[in-house]
């Protein structure tokens, strides 16, 4: 630990060099919210099954967290900055890629591209700050910006979404990232300096590659189950996914130089950061996307009018980021986390309760409510996880919690998701009305935005009632969805009060003492 004279104070270069990291955290938050309301417009034109939507939707996430587990180390070893440039210059490359894709299968690589560019990004912006800003206090503030950075994404990604789709096609919303990601390779040189602290020795391939198969191989077991039940095949997949993550933690034990170290688990502030992180965004996940779709396919809003109606959540959960790390200052972080939790819980319960009505207040002030609860959590958890590690495992623990972080959103979107379109599916498939032909059903049955085509198609009495049915079915669907986030939401803060209950608030340690809040 170093004395109070050793550690620096953040100057004004540090600031601005925030200003320059909270680039790419913007951007890869608008590339998820933009994807949200494209859904709609992009499954008319490539009309994608519902197994290639959800593919779609979920494959840069899980590249994402599979890549997020390697770079983060990676970065360690080679240099943040070097790392987080050649990220800047591969994100480009395949939101271009995306943005012209003339079939399903071609933007699914083109998203599983993006994803693994977007795996060298986050962990290099979040564990430079880690170097830019030593003070606790400061560390917290920088990571609470560097969220409203996020937040202010997900704001903008929808109105400036909105308005491209009003004009232009679905792929124009993945250019946005171009001109940002060009600003931040011609900024970052002068403003962010090479991380010095580096961890030694060199990555293990063999340890990379167990790595990848387990995520992958999960990845994919869960996408199967998802889509067909538990099978043979399913079952494979998943085993093999098991079984290489044994067998990679089982090796990191043994190395000199391990690529994730297991000692980081044995961290209370850091595992139990970590696994609300992910019960949190699991719960937000589903929430998310089928609230901004509900808010298109069934009350008929357009995607600018959509993206209006969540700017209360995200001012609002930018207020609550801002809020967090100066009540951790006074209060433990684990009953602040709690609360944050069951405010979200609530919020997932009254969506719960009010969908199935097709009411337009009751839907905003549900979600902004669930929103307002997650978004602190976030900052509280991710400042928990950096803060609790050696500062030369930074971009590590910055994986991991990215990581951890990008398989809930994943995770939710696919477990919640297939969860969705089973009951959307088959109360579509039950509640086809007369005139309308098998073939036309089974297609409404596929997803929402096919469904809603497909009445709008049909036309006459036939069409409207379909068009009920669709509507009716997706809203039952996202009341599933919701009720599932609630438990999942109040699962969140068990945990979080039994295993945060011995971290200090930052005010019971001095304001310029090495991190390292682990508790005991």
């Amino acid at each position: 630990m170093e004395s109070t004279t050793d550690v620096p104070r953040a100057g004004r270069r540090e600031w601005a060099a925030l200003g320059i990291l909270a680039l790419p955290t913007m951007v890869l938050s608008m590339d998820l919210t933009v994807l949200h309301l494209a859904a709609p417009s992009m499954s008319a034109d490539l009309a994608p099954s519902g197994t290639q939507l959800l593919w779609i939707l979920d494959v840069y996430g899980f590249l994402m967290a599979g890549s997020l587990l390697v770079m983060g180390p990676l970065g360690d070893r080679i240099g943040r900055r070097r790392l987080l440039s050649i990220g800047a210059v591969a994100f480009t490359a395949a939101s271009l890629l995306a943005a012209y894709a003339s079939s399903p299968e071609a933007l699914i690589v083109a998203r599983a591209l993006l994803g693994v560019a977007a795996g060298t990004l986050m962990p290099s912006t979040l564990a430079l700050l880690t170097d830019l800003f030593r003070a606790p206090a400061q560390r917290a503030l920088a990571i609470a910006l560097w969220m409203v950075a996020f937040t202010g994404g997900e704001a903008l990604g929808p109105l400036v979404g909105g308005a491209l789709l009003e004009f232009l096609w679905w792929g124009s919303v993945f250019l946005i990232a171009v001109p940002v990601m060009i600003l931040l390779l011609a900024l970052a040189p002068f403003l962010i300096p090479e991380s010095t602290e580096r961890t030694p020795g060199r990555l293990d391939p063999l340890s990379v590659t167990m790595l990848l198969v387990a995520v992958l191989a999960s990845v994919y077991g869960v996408k199967e189950f998802s889509a067909q039940g538990m099978g043979v095949t399913t079952g494979v997949w998943l085993l093999v996914g098991v079984v290489s993550g044994v067998l990679f933690v089982r090796r990191q034990s043994r190395l000199t130089d391990p690529v994730v170290d297991p000692a980081l688990f044995r961290i209370p502030a850091f595992s139990a950061g970590v696994g609300v992180q992910m019960l949190a965004v699991a719960a937000m996940a589903g929430g998310q996307l089928l609230t901004l779709q509900y808010l298109q396919s069934v009350l008929g809003l357009t995607p600018f009018e959509a993206g209006l109606w969540t700017v209360p959540s995200v001012l609002l959960g930018v207020a609550a980021t801002l809020l967090a790390p100066r009540l951790t200052r006074r209060v433990r972080p684990a009953h602040v986390v709690a609360g944050s939790l069951f405010v979200a819980a609530s919020g997932s319960t009254l969506l719960a309760t009010t969908v199935p009505r097709e009411d337009l207040l009751w839907t905003v002030v549900g979600f902004t409510v669930l929103y307002v609860g997650v978004t602190p959590t976030l900052v509280l958890t991710t400042d928990l996880v950096v803060g609790s590690v050696p500062r030369e495992r930074a971009g590590t623990a910055a994986g991991v919690s990215e990581s951890g972080a990008e398989l809930g959103l994943s995770g939710g979107m696919a477990l919640i998701g297939a969860a969705v379109m089973s009951v959307y599916g088959s109360r579509v498939s039950a509640g086809a009305p007369e005139g309308v032909s098998e073939e036309r059903s089974m297609e409404a049955a596929e997803t929402v935005g096919q469904g809603v085509a497909v009445a709008e198609s049909l036309g006459g009495e036939s069409g409207d009632a379909l068009m009920e049915v669709v509507r009716s079915a997706f809203a039952e669907g996202l009341r599933v969805a919701t009720a599932i986030g609630a438990v999942v939401l109040l699962a969140a803060v068990v945990l979080a009060l039994v295993f945060l209950r011995t971290v200090p608030s930052t005010g019971e340690i001095s304001d310029e003492s090495e991190p390292g809040r682990g508790g005991g």
